[in-house]
């Protein structure tokens, strides 16, 4: 005897005599609507203006996390032992997975709404436990069943639940800020492309190709197994390419797969496309709402390949909260409605009269119904001003509301038949309407959430504001970008009056929430709002409230104190102190808070080991190369070797350099002067033309960290612009430590070299910016690495041209300085050090063990020079 399920993977329209375990499924159904629609309407009675970023993430997710999951995981195990000629799994097996999917998506999203890391933690690994039990029962079902020509499509929800488990794990990551900020754009990129692509995308894709001839009443062609398996491959390995490429920053290959992945729709689409029609279709609604969600799909997918293209990624990022209600509303949703449109009567039916006359109900006012949807998504999908998405949100949220009366009425009516007790139906009919309703709000609730809000900011009075009082008044310039809070402390005096003026630096939306105070709304790139937080009487915190932000650092402190010396109000653009996000230079410098550019690497401040002899030939090429020299900063540089600073020498004492300077300059002349070595200066050090070359031959007679640099004049102009290195010489016994890290301090001129303006600036003594190893904020950036307890070793060279440097790393004393050529400290000394002091062209080192794991920032301590570019990270782990 054939089952409605039957009936369903072979694209037949006879009517079906039985469906079974359609009781567990609709209690499992009931189960999920119900805490899914008590969790979305919790959630809006509790959300205030400045949650709102809060909530549209967990309306999202409570509808694609929560009810798309739970009906995936239903329905993917349903069709998978249709189409497998399976058997069915253990009901009690199957509702404990069940359970588990629902307890861990309540886990995650009361974990990100209470802001507690370690509830978040829990219900993902909940959810990927449930999930990974479902994927070992699909995977076990293909392990002797009968199979048939459908069985390939086992496949895609078998790579649907292990996109999941990647992206729970993503999700994770991101929720409770483990990525850094480093990798959030990245990783945030991947969580979204694995779960509506992976998750949603790739169930959707391989249950139409059962679906879409059924519903129009043919037989499934026979190369549809054939192009079922083929799109596989395009999408899953699209998909899964695109994800790595995603996660490690390598637009290329995130390009190539998505690319994969369009072809593989593509393919579908023009599958669905040459599929014979018959006329009239089972359900012409159900049709065109599977055609409608098709194209959207295609539509979502060739933006996205698009913006991957053409745009930055935390662009991109930005972008995507355009393609979020095409996909959620436009596939997800629809498909829903219109799958709906088709099971249900088939499910609820006795018979073909019975299953007309329901399904004629379903189809009431279908064509209104889908160009209402349709035009609500395209007015969220298309960039017109905030009320037409607002509008189109409300569109999609009425075509919805109108299918759930729809819907309600099929399920009272269907259920008032005696034969409903017969078969073993009538039972769980109360249970699939409370859960088919519940759901169908959740849909409307989180169109209508996801799509309110934005940068509507009204006046900075709209913003709220707290109780002023009498005192200071003091406003300070607040920059968010990069997962930061620029200063990410203030301290100010008790009974100070405090603004802020906030600006979002960044491609991606921000807001700033102050603890017990105003928020600003979310702010568009280059948008600016003033908080008014008023009487500051107690320590503060303040933070962006987009899931996972906060966590992966975007945070603030206010700080109290007695007397800044701030009596006199009026407004200052750093206002902080803070060691590990200075601010950027004075007016005029560069943007330390910026990125760096694509495929930018870090100068490697690891000292490499003594090469092996006692005779060291170097060859240095004079040149110039053009640098990143700070985030976003290309600078012309004259340079030895290609780099600024040149290549670290490195030897011991009683080595010999045999050094060949070569001229690759082609418009002036340069020298070298190594003061590691005791020579006449006159032939090695002169000076050589385009195209000319000398050996320079020293033997390092004494230990330390010595400076070699241009020996042609102006040096100051050479020197300045990038003509300078070190050379280390080890002392005698030197203890072998487990880092050892070389750090080169210096000024940075930008401008053209050798220019007025440039030369002027030198002559004044006033740098664009302070670096370390040439590059201002590359460590900031870029953390040197240690792990707690190790011993590491800093030598540090001043190559001014004419500045020294004060050395110092916060959190941490020094109980070893050896300082031109002698120790002034050792560890069996009671005595530490905290700075390293080294006036121009003197050299030294210091060591410290680190005693905890955390983040230390080292800087020059004069806070000019710390504050414009000297300053940087070590990120020490456990």
């Amino acid at each position: 005897m054939r089952s409605k399920t039957d009936d369903l993977t072979a694209g037949g329209t006879r009517p079906p005599s039985r469906f079974k375990a359609s009781g567990q499924r609709g209690r499992h159904l009931a189960a999920h609507g119900l805490v899914v629609a008590w969790a979305a309407l919790a959630l809006l009675a509790a959300t205030e203006r400045q949650t709102l970023p809060v909530a549209r993430w967990l309306a999202i997710h409570l509808f694609l996390l929560g009810a798309a999951t739970t009906a995936i995981v239903v329905w993917s195990e349903h069709f998978a032992v249709a189409m497998l000629h399976a058997r069915l799994p253990d009901r009690r097996w199957s509702n404990t997975r069940l359970a588990g999917v629902n307890a861990g998506v309540v886990g995650v999203v009361a974990g990100v709404w209470a802001d507690l890391p370690a509830l978040t933690g829990a219900g993902c690994a909940l959810l990927i436990a449930a999930i990974t039990a479902h994927l070992v029962v699909l995977v076990r079902m293909g392990r002797g069943a009968l199979g048939g020509r459908l069985a390939p499509i086992a496949d895609y929800y078998r790579a649907a639940a292990a996109a999941l488990l990647v992206g729970a794990v993503l999700g994770w990551l991101l929720a409770t800020g483990r990525c850094g900020p480093r990798y959030y754009t990245g990783l945030k990129l991947a969580h979204v492309h694995i779960t509506l692509l992976g998750w949603i995308g790739l169930p959707v894709l391989g249950t139409l190709f059962m679906l879409w001839p059924t519903v129009l009443g043919v037989r499934m062609a026979e190369r549809t197994t054939r192009l079922a398996r083929r799109v596989l491959l395009l999408t899953g390995g699209g998909l899964l390419t695109a994800v790595a490429g995603l996660a490690a920053g390598r637009r290329p290959a995130a390009v190539l797969g998505m690319t994969l992945y369009a072809a593989g729709v593509v393919v579908t689409g023009y599958l669905f496309a040459r599929t014979p029609r018959r006329s009239p279709a089972v359900s012409a609604a159900a049709a065109w709402m599977l055609a409608a969600a098709m194209g959207w799909l295609v539509i979502g997918v060739t933006a996205d390949l698009g913006l991957l293209t053409a745009r930055p990624p935390a662009a991109v990022q930005e972008d995507l909260g355009t393609l979020v209600p095409v996909l959620l509303v436009g596939l997800v949703a629809q498909v829903l409605v219109g799958a709906l449109t088709y099971l249900l009567p088939v499910v609820l039916s006795s018979g073909p009269k019975e299953r007309a006359a329901l399904r004629a109900v379903l189809e009431r006012y279908w064509p209104a119904r889908l160009a209402v949807l349709n035009l609500g998504v395209a007015l969220m999908a298309l960039p017109l001003p905030g009320p037409a998405g607002t509008a189109g949100g409300l569109l999609a949220g009425a075509a919805a509301a109108a299918f759930l009366a729809l819907m309600v009425a099929v399920l009272v009516r269907g259920g008032r038949g005696p034969s409903r007790a017969a078969d073993g139906a009538g039972p769980a009919r109360r249970p699939v309407l409370w859960g088919t309703a519940a759901g169908a709000v959740v849909t409307v609730l989180a169109v209508l959430v996801a799509n309110s809000g934005g940068d509507t900011g009204g006046s900075d009075a709209a913003a709220g504001t707290t109780g002023g009082g009498s005192g200071a008044t003091r406003t300070v310039a607040v920059t968010l970008a990069h997962m930061r809070i620029r200063p990410a402390r203030i301290e100010v005096a008790a009974g100070t009056t405090l603004r802020l003026k906030v600006t979002n630096s960044d491609a991606m939306r921000h807001d700033l929430k102050v603890e017990d105070g105003p928020a600003t709304p979310m702010l568009a790139e280059g948008h600016t709002r003033t908080l008014d937080v008023g009487r500051i009487t107690g320590n503060r915190e303040a933070w962006c409230t987009l899931p996972g932000h906060r966590a992966a650092g975007m945070s603030m402190s206010i700080v109290v104190t007695e007397n800044t010396g701030d009596t006199g109000g009026g407004t200052d653009a750093a206002g902080a102190h803070d060691h590990g996000s200075m601010a950027a230079a004075s007016d005029g410098g560069p943007d330390l808070s910026a990125d760096f550019s694509a495929g930018w690497r870090p100068r490697d401040a690891a000292l490499a080991p003594v090469p092996g002899g006692t005779l060291h030939k170097v060859e240095l090429r004079a040149a110039h190369t053009e640098a990143e020299v700070a985030p976003g900063v290309k600078q012309q540089m004259w340079t030895f070797g290609g780099s600024a600073p040149g290549p670290t020498l490195h030897g011991k004492v009683g080595d010999v350099f045999e050094i060949t300077l070569v001229n690759d300059d082609t418009a002036m002349g340069h020298g070298v002067d190594f003061h590691a070595g005791s020579l006449a200066p006159d032939k090695p050090m002169r000076t050589i033309q385009p195209g000319e070359r000398l050996v320079y031959r020293f033997r390092a007679e004494r230990a330390g960290a010595w400076l070699y640099h241009c020996s042609t004049s102006p040096m100051l102009q050479h020197m300045g612009n990038g003509m300078y290195g070190a050379v280390i010489i080890d002392p005698p016994g030197l203890k072998k430590v487990d880092h050892e890290y070389v750090l080169v301090s210096s000024e940075l001129y930008l401008g053209t070299p050798g220019s007025t303006a440039q030369v002027k600036k030198m002559r004044d003594g006033t740098p664009d910016a302070w670096v370390f190893n040439g590059i201002a904020n590359q460590y900031a950036q870029r953390p040197l690495k240690a792990k707690a307890g190790e011993r590491v070793r800093f030598w540090v060279v001043a190559a001014g041209p004419g500045d020294g440097v004060a050395f110092h790393v916060v959190g941490t004393v020094f109980d070893t300085v050896y300082k031109e050529g002698a120790y002034l400290l050792r560890p069996r000394q009671a005595g530490g050090s905290q700075v390293l002091d080294l006036a121009t062209a003197q050299g030294g080192f210091v060591e410290t063990v680190f005693p905890a794991a955390g983040h230390y920032a080292f800087v020059d301590h004069d806070m000019r020079h710390a504050e414009a570019g000297a300053h940087g990270m070590v990120e020490v782990s456990d």
